[in-house]
């Protein structure tokens, strides 16, 4: 079973997991030149964006927060389009393959449009090759830099009606 919980990006189980996805990230990119930058807790909290706190069971099977993910606002789009951004998208490896992130990333996409995003967009590096697959088959498609964040190397978009 997997559930959600609202959270400020300051909160210890958001601090907690994004030290998690840092540390993961670290790894993934072979620690050089990584810059972990955790969020500013104002761009996440209604009507700017959210931040949620996946909910499911640890390796033991008892209550625990086991992943998190967020979005932010950024303006208006050269097109005219209400643009939120998808970031920290987080699962602890024991959860992964579960459907979790795609539940979540849909959750994400729900509550965007409540806070009136008309389209959706992330960055992702491609040794992540996994999140790739998931934004892709979710209907991201690959679109050009939106920004200059250097530990990024590929760039989605989703238009949502």
């Amino acid at each position: 079973m997997v559930s959600w919980r609202e959270a400020r990006t300051t909160d210890d189980s958001a601090l907690a997991l994004l030290g998690e996805y840092f540390a993961a990230l670290s790894a993934a990119f072979g620690g050089d030149g990584f810059r972990p930058s955790f969020p500013d807790p104002a761009e996440f909290v209604p009507p700017e964006g959210v931040f949620l706190v996946v909910e499911s069971e640890d390796l033991a099977g008892e209550p625990a927060d086991v992943g998190c993910g967020g979005i932010r606002s950024l303006g208006t789009s050269r097109e005219g389009l209400r643009r939120f951004e998808v970031k920290h998208l987080f699962l602890q490896p024991h959860v992964r393959g579960m459907g979790f992130g795609r539940a979540l990333l849909a959750e994400l996409e729900r509550r965007g449009r409540d806070l009136g995003a008309e389209e959706l967009v992330l960055d992702t590096n491609s040794t992540l090759e996994a999140a790739g697959g998931l934004y892709r088959s979710a209907g991201f498609v690959p679109v050009p830099a939106y920004n200059d964040n250097p530990d990024a190397t590929d760039w989605y978009a989703k238009r949502l009606s």
